[in-house]
């Protein structure tokens, strides 16, 4: 999994720049599948802002990319965040989303990280579409903690198991 690109990227990138990161992907991903690895990419926030003419840095990577070859890990936080809807990702690009980062928003603060099943991201659906996704790995990501880690991971664990997972 790849889990980021390199900082000049991340602030300055271009059109141009996530073109040729698409096509550095798509050879390291013929390269791990000579050796039966598989290659994805996670997400953040900066690879949803406007490049111009509509075009995201995530769009370009999606398009530019192998579908055979190259997987996404969504991270549902930082696509909401973005103002994205994961539902039509996974409709405009089935099967892509093999993972997933679930970790919650604030429900005052938009920026800001709270377990799983107490925030304002409406999960349900979201999980109702895992088939669509081509999910087959969920990941609880918890970036920044505010109550005892392990309190933290129990409380998101047992809302997915309890709750999504049904």
């Amino acid at each position: 999994m790849i889990p980021g690109l390199p900082e000049n990227v991340r602030k300055t990138g271009s059109i141009d720049d996530y073109k040729a990161i698409a096509e550095k992907f798509n050879k390291a991903a013929e390269l791990c599948k000579a050796y039966k690895l598989k290659l994805g990419y996670h997400n953040h926030n900066f690879e949803f802002n406007d490049l111009g003419d509509g075009l995201t840095g995530y769009k370009i990577l999606l398009k530019e990319t192998d579908p055979a070859t190259v997987s996404f890990e969504l991270d549902l936080f930082w696509a909401i965040n973005a103002g994205l809807d994961p539902i039509q990702l996974f409709k405009q690009h089935p099967g892509r989303y093999k993972m997933w980062h679930v970790k919650d928003m604030d429900k005052s603060n938009r920026n800001v990280f709270t377990e799983v099943g107490t925030g304002s991201i409406d999960f349900k659906p979201i999980f109702a579409e895992a088939k669509l996704a081509g999910l087959t790995h969920i990941f609880v990501e918890q970036d920044v903690i505010k109550i005892d880690p392990y309190n933290s991971i129990t409380q998101s664990f047992n809302f997915i198991k309890g709750t999504l997972l049904k």
